[in-house]
């Protein structure tokens, strides 16, 4: 049997999962306001040289700023509702999250399997998610009633402490691009295929990079590898910054 919720489960969400990169919107909120400040008192007061530019540049950064908080908060939920819905689990998989932060894609599987596992791995930095720790997480897995069936790991998405083709399905969203080097990106790719079972699945939804993550799929082997965008739920203050979704499968 095939354990499908839709996507209308994202509003209904129990748990707290914090912002993204919490630093970003602040600094277009920061940024906005001081344009946008400056180009009205520019225009109200004489003998000043008036700046309207100033205040469509400060308009556009707050509304950058709305938009990457309604990414984070809701648009990134509706995305991966429906990319889980695209998987049709049996309800029974060993799936792992590198990168699972709060746990607002984890546990979104986690749902899905009453007679599986859900493994959620991370460095647990704030800086990449605010409040990011697995006291959160753990929160979280109870509020939303799937905590029977998760299991935490502090450990480096380049250096898995799993054993070969361990999981079913693999999954990262937003965590890849937050290593600095091309090596560590693709060493983060080639352990998720390691523990990756024959035949499992591997879903990768990140900001940048993504054209390298397909390729460097290809060249492990993988078929069926895509690269597709993730649509403007996820543009990350605009279409100049979209997620890119790549998915593949590892022979059997």
């Amino acid at each position: 049997m095939n354990y499908r919720t839709s996507t209308g489960n994202s509003a209904r969400r129990r748990g707290t999962y914090g912002v993204d990169a919490p630093y970003v919107p602040a600094l277009y909120g920061v940024v906005g306001l001081g344009l946008l400040g400056w180009g009205l008192v520019s225009l109200a007061v004489d003998g000043l040289a008036p700046a309207p530019w100033a205040v469509l540049a400060g308009c556009v950064a707050l509304a950058a700023a709305a938009l990457f908080l309604y990414v984070t908060r809701r648009g990134k939920f509706l995305v991966w509702e429906k990319l889980l819905d695209e998987l049709a689990l049996r309800g029974d998989e060993q799936i792992l999250d590198l990168g699972c932060g709060r746990g607002a894609v984890l546990l979104a599987a986690a749902r899905r399997i009453p007679d599986g596992r859900a493994h959620g791995v991370d460095l647990w930095r704030s800086q990449d998610q605010s409040g990011n720790h697995p006291a959160v997480t753990e929160r979280n897995a109870q509020a939303e009633g799937v905590a029977d069936r998760i299991e935490l790991h502090t450990a480096d998405m380049t250096q898995l402490p799993f054993e070969d083709g361990r999981f079913d399905l693999v999954i990262s969203s937003l965590a890849i691009h937050n290593i600095s080097d091309p090596a560590g990106r693709a060493s983060a790719v080639e352990e998720a295929v390691r523990v990756l079972r024959p035949g499992g699945r591997l879903v990768i939804v990140d900001l940048r990079n993504a054209r390298q993550y397909g390729a460097h799929l290809q060249r492990l082997g993988l078929s069926g590898v895509t690269c597709r965008g993730a649509g403007a739920r996820m543009w990350w203050s605009g279409p100049w910054v979209p997620t890119m979704v790549v998915s593949a499968t590892k022979p059997s």
